[in-house]
């Protein structure tokens, strides 16, 4: 007669235990018993349910899957008591289940700070399905909404605020953000890129009372003597383990929470097991999913030969937080004895990146990424493994400068040992099994591995470890844009401009499956706009695009919005910097002349750009598009024109090259710039496409690019005429935006063409591919259809609409306040808003 063996929580860790008793195929009779009426989701996402993510697409399992499992699995009926003598456990609802074997997997819940009115009508919690659903529906009635924790799932939550269209605050008790995992600086540039998304971030804040509003439902009293009104409040302040089952049971709990387990997951009675959040081991609570999944792992073994134990699990983290990029490894706050930081901060580009090592500087003891977490792979391998770092640390977190070979960590100089999935366990060696076994593309990986699939962080170097062992085979590697097209991106062009498609409905249906994905979407919206050239407000593209996109405008620190109109080479009329002017002081905007040779103009809330735009656009302005993946500028100096060194009219030719390029769309934004002679004033060699005049022509470079990693362009051609230098430009831009990559600048992609620079230079110079007349072609008809947006826009009352703040009101937004610098305007600080506050 098989053995009981009672699960009771059915939440990630539960699940995944039950998952690692079938596959270890022991002889037990497997009852599931879970709180919430539905089974196991995935948490770790639930966010993504108000970008549109359906209950079901969440789920990590069904009643069938247990059904054919043979798995009796009950759910909304909750177990209440343990009786360990008599060795069963009773639901709410009075059922029984006997038990050999108990495992607990009772997960946690949020924590409600004890604050008098923390129970009024529109306080809500952030944890649960059920949760996002009455969040869901105060929203509807909501303008603004308080997160009431600044930690991983206080941002994650003041995001689906965003995502709801609301005036969104996050209030701290700390004094910064996810002060857990960040260092000072990280939080400091965490919070900074946030606040320039919109969100205002409320530090050292001791909510004392929530009473009634006088303007909104909801007013916070702070310790301070502050205060904050609000429609909505989500408690996202951490979490407490349930472990009240346990307690009532007489087992061991710790003092401030947790069912305490020993290393083999056991708790003070050996036949019954927690795993999880509710589980206490060390004296600490692990809230990640990956070291919950070590227990799961330690707690099945003891029903077999092979038992393993429970020594701790990694606690590092990379995920993405309002769409920006954090990570955190180790000790990233430094506690380790002897520890030194590396510490790079770069306030213009708003990415902050710091590596804690060893007292010798030969061992990677921890790291924070903010705003750019493209390294995170590489230095947890450094850490996990141990491995031996450069003779210069630092050179794994500084930009690369002069051209030089970025320091890192190729997959092959990984051991096989080497975690590469923390949330599952699976080793490169794992890994490297699997693609003996037949395995050939990133979606066969991770179903028969489980690399990747649950927070995701990992995905990207399980991919190059695949496509790394399948061209040690011989083997050709898939290079697919996502699990959604079994296509490339380049392929997805020529699919596009050969059958005519022209929307993203019509693609995945005739090309692809499922619904589609944050890669995939922008990536065809993007292809869509290059080839068609529409315009970007009907509904088949921008539903594809990002926030700019959908109002014309780059959003600001404030969550106002800056207008940059287009100054083609540079050259303006007085008249025009006169409309500027009056533009300007007629609605208070901050006015910039930027290093592109334009005028920008910042402050404008959302209800006012139509209005501006009408009287720019009325006098002979057009889109500058600033918020696009497009030609930004083509700068200029004055050139023969005015300087006595000038051999060629530079600034003609910027115009001509800046009219004959604007709005067209490409993997990532370009720029471009003339110089008149070769004094180079312009900085022509530091742009996507840079001209510079000779006596007898035009030198003609490519694929240079500033920001973070510059690189000097390379010359492709000399001495050309005006009608040859534009035709090379032509067939650049197109063969570009056919073959680059998703988010691909130029040089990247030249950099990744085999045969590189000389490759180049025979496709569009002596057109070894046969394809000059089609580029060509091609450009033809996006110089022909470019449309001002703004202008077309302006002449569209049905996509006016959406200028407006609230998306349920036409009342302006009251949080947006600025103070006076220099004689113009500047976002307020929150601590210059209090006082302005407590000045009314």
């Amino acid at each position: 007669m098989k053995k009981n063996l009672v699960v009771v929580g059915n939440g990630m860790v539960g699940h995944y235990y039950v998952e690692k008793v079938l596959e270890a195929n022991l002889d037990y009779k497997i009852t599931v018993i879970g709180g919430e009426p539905r089974p196991a989701y995935d948490r770790v996402h639930l966010s993504e349910y108000f970008a549109g993510k359906k209950p079901e697409e969440l789920a990590l399992t069904t009643r069938e899957f247990y059904q054919d499992n043979h798995v009796n699995a009950y759910f909304g009926d909750p177990i209440v008591s343990i009786d360990k003598e008599k060795k069963c456990v009773t639901s709410q609802g009075g059922m029984t289940f006997d038990y050999d074997k108990l495992v607990l997997a009772t997960g946690s819940y949020a924590f409600i700070p004890p604050v008098p009115g923390h129970d009024l009508p529109n306080c809500l919690a952030y944890r649960t399905i059920d949760d996002l659903g009455e969040i869901n529906a105060s929203a509807k009635e909501s303008k603004v909404g308080v997160v009431v924790g600044g930690g991983l799932l206080g941002l994650e939550c003041a995001n689906a605020l965003i995502n709801l269209g609301l005036e969104t605050h996050v209030v701290e008790l700390s004094s910064g953000l996810m002060n857990v995992q960040l260092d000072e600086g990280g939080s400091s540039m965490l919070r900074r890129k946030i606040e320039n998304l919109g969100v205002q971030v409320h530090t050292s804040k001791a909510t004392e009372l929530i009473s009634k509003g006088n303007e909104r439902r909801l007013k916070m009293s702070f310790a301070d003597g502050g205060e904050l009104e609000t429609d909505m409040i989500v408690f996202s302040a951490g979490i407490k383990p349930y472990d009240e089952l346990a307690k009532s049971a007489g087992l061991n709990v710790g003092e401030r929470g947790g069912i305490v387990i020993d290393y083999r997951c056991r708790t003070s009675d050996r036949d019954i097991y927690a795993i999880g959040e509710c589980a206490l081991w060390g004296g600490r609570i692990l809230g990640l999913v990956a070291p919950g999944y070590r227990m799961a792992e330690v707690a099945v073994s003891q029903l077999t030969e092979e038992t393993t134990v429970f020594k701790g699990a990694d606690m590092s983290t990379k995920l993405k937080l309002l769409g920006v990029d954090v990570g955190s490894i180790g000790d990233s706050l430094g506690h380790s004895e002897g520890a030194m930081r590396y510490v790079f901060s770069d306030a213009r580009n708003e990415v902050y990146k710091s590596l804690v090592v060893n007292k010798d500087a030969t061992k990677l003891l921890g790291a924070v990424l903010v705003g750019d977490s493209a390294d995170y792979d590489t230095l947890l391998q450094y850490y996990l493994n141990e491995i031996d770092l450069p003779e210069n640390p630092d050179d794994l977190i500084l930009p690369q400068r002069d051209g030089a070979a970025a320091v890192g960590l190729g997959v092959d100089a990984l051991p096989d040992t080497a975690q590469i999935c923390s949330c599952n366990n699976v080793s490169k060696g794992e890994l490297i099994a699997a693609v003996d076994d037949g395995v050939t593309t990133l979606a066969e990986l991770k179903s028969c591995t489980k690399a990747g699939t649950t927070c995701g962080g990992c995905a990207v170097m399980a991919g190059q470890i695949l496509n790394s062992e399948l061209e040690k085979r011989g083997i050709a590697v898939n290079r697919d844009l996502c699990e959604h097209f079994p296509y490339t991106r380049q392929d997805l062009y020529l699919i596009i401009r050969s059958e005519k498609i022209k929307t993203f409905e019509e693609l995945i249906a005739r090309h692809g499956t499922g619904h589609g994905c944050d890669i995939c979407k922008p990536a065809v919206g993007s292809i869509l706009a290059s080839c068609w050239n529409e315009y970007v407000l009907e509904k088949p593209i921008t539903q594809l695009q990002d926030t700019n996109d959908h109002f014309l405008a780059n959003m600001q620190k404030n969550g106002t919005y800056s207008i940059v109109p287009r100054v083609p080479g540079g050259e303006i009329t007085p008249d025009k910097l006169i409309v500027l002017g009056q533009v300007a002081k007629k609605y208070n905007l901050y006015s910039k002349i930027t290093g592109a040779q334009r005028v920008d103009l910042f402050g404008a809330r959302v209800d006012q750009l139509p209005h501006i735009w009408e009287e720019l656009v009325a006098a002979g302005f057009e889109s500058g598009h600033a918020y696009a993946k497009a030609l930004r500028t083509v700068k200029s100096c004055v050139g023969s024109t005015w300087c006595r060194y000038g051999v060629q009219d530079s600034v003609s030719m910027a115009i001509r090259l800046e009219n004959r390029y604007k709005g067209l769309r490409s993997p990532h934004k370009t720029k471009m710039a003339v110089s008149g002679c070769t004094r180079e004033c312009a900085e022509a060699q530091g742009k996507d496409v840079g001209v510079i005049a000779t006596e007898k022509g035009w030198n003609l470079y490519v694929c240079g690019n500033g920001g973070m990693k510059p690189r000097h362009a390379d010359l492709f051609a000399s001495d050309l005429d005006d009608e040859t230098l534009i035709k090379y430009i032509d067939r650049f831009f197109m063969f570009y935006i056919r073959t680059a990559d998703k988010l691909q600048r130029t040089a990247t992609w030249m950099d990744n063409l085999e045969g590189g620079l000389e490759y180049l230079q025979s496709v569009i110079i002596d057109d070894k591919l046969g394809i000059c007349a089609e580029l060509e072609s091609e450009m033809e008809k996006i110089v022909d259809t470019y449309q001002c947006e703004w202008k077309t826009t302006l002449d569209n009352p049905e996509k006016m609409k959406r200028f407006r703040h609230f998306v349920n009101s036409d009342e302006k937004d009251n949080q947006v306040v600025f103070v006076q610098e220099r004689n113009q305007i500047r976002p307020a600080t929150n601590e210059e808003k209090l006082e302005l506050l407590e000045t009314a």
